[in-house]
């Protein structure tokens, strides 16, 4: 195996963002790759910088030579992203090639990606992500494994009751009121949508693609089923610091809402709510995790909502 010297280690960006919850896993990952590499018969290329909080991706190229991307992550995380992926089979989405569920490893068609949906200027950006979650949201199959869009809040909702600020103690509050109303009628939403959802989608997990079928193709879904406006609601908070900078952002905010509501068909208060409930809650996160910054700019952005 040439082009790359191992082992291979975490990129920095990985190593800050999972060192407190998987140590073990990141001093494994050296050790998870070269199997990988030689199980699979693939020949590394590079570690993609900075990469993401929660897997490391390495490119590289099959036995064939065919590019490809080697992708990292936890065990249980990889299986359902592989289950979402091949449930789309390319539809708006990056496809699967193989799966080491045990590993947490997967194989990825390789896209390009230095480019995302963030690359284009706003307006067209919010028309390629909706065109892309258009085709993403399908019926999730019988007995599929992935969980609701209830179970996650729910576990989101008491880590938020935890380790929520005091000075964040009213968001809270009103952020976990919000979701009671929301699933209020059942757990799939008062809407009764039951549709496989990525669950972590935004403009900057969606990327350039070279396959004819698509020309920005989605990546890294944490699956997820339930209603759009629980998908769309990360969409609302996209370019969050351009946000911020601008003047009139809560004006700006208040419009992306109707905007996104009107080219989705959905109700556009159950689509502020869940914009409020998801920013809350990852801002209590952030804060949890020491990311003062980014927590504190979440939880200002819930005020424009």
């Amino acid at each position: 195996m040439g082009g790359l010297a191992l082992p291979i280690g975490p990129p920095q960006r990985l190593t800050r963002a999972r060192a407190a919850d998987a140590g073990d896993w990141l001093a494994e990952l050296p050790r998870l790759v070269a199997e990988m590499l030689r199980r699979w018969e693939l020949t590394p290329e590079r570690v993609v910088e900075p990469g993401g909080r929660s897997s490391l991706t390495v490119l590289v190229r099959t036995a064939d030579g065919e590019p490809a991307a080697l992708k990292l992550c936890a065990p249980g995380a990889a299986a359902l992203e592989d289950a979402a992926l091949r449930r789309w089979d390319g539809r708006g989405a990056v496809r699967s090639l193989r799966c080491a569920p045990r590993a947490g490893a997967l194989l990825l068609e390789r896209l390009h990606g230095e480019t995302s949906l963030r690359s284009l200027p706003e307006a067209r950006a919010v028309l390629e992500a909706v065109e892309t979650a258009h085709r993403l949201w399908v019926d999730p199959g019988e007995g599929h494994p992935f969980g609701t869009v209830a179970e996650r809040t729910a576990a989101q909702a008491a880590a938020m009751r935890a380790e929520g600020p005091a000075e964040a103690h009213q968001l809270v509050e009103e952020a976990l009121s919000l979701r009671g109303g929301l699933l209020g009628e059942g757990e799939e939403g008062a809407e009764g949508e039951s549709l496989l959802l990525h669950g972590d989608f935004r403009q900057g997990a969606v990327l350039a693609s070279d396959a004819p079928r698509a020309p920005w193709l989605a990546v890294g879904p944490e699956p997820v089923v339930g209603e759009r406006a629980y998908d769309l609601a990360r969409l609302v908070r996209d370019r969050l610091h351009d946000l911020v900078a601008s003047p009139g952002a809560a004006a700006v905010t208040r419009r992306r809402v109707a905007r996104l509501a009107e080219l989705v068909e959905v109700d556009p208060e159950r689509l502020r709510a869940w914009a409020f409930f998801r920013a809350v809650e990852s801002g209590v996160r952030n804060l949890a995790a020491g990311r003062r910054a980014d927590g504190e700019m979440l939880l200002e952005f819930v005020t424009w909502l």
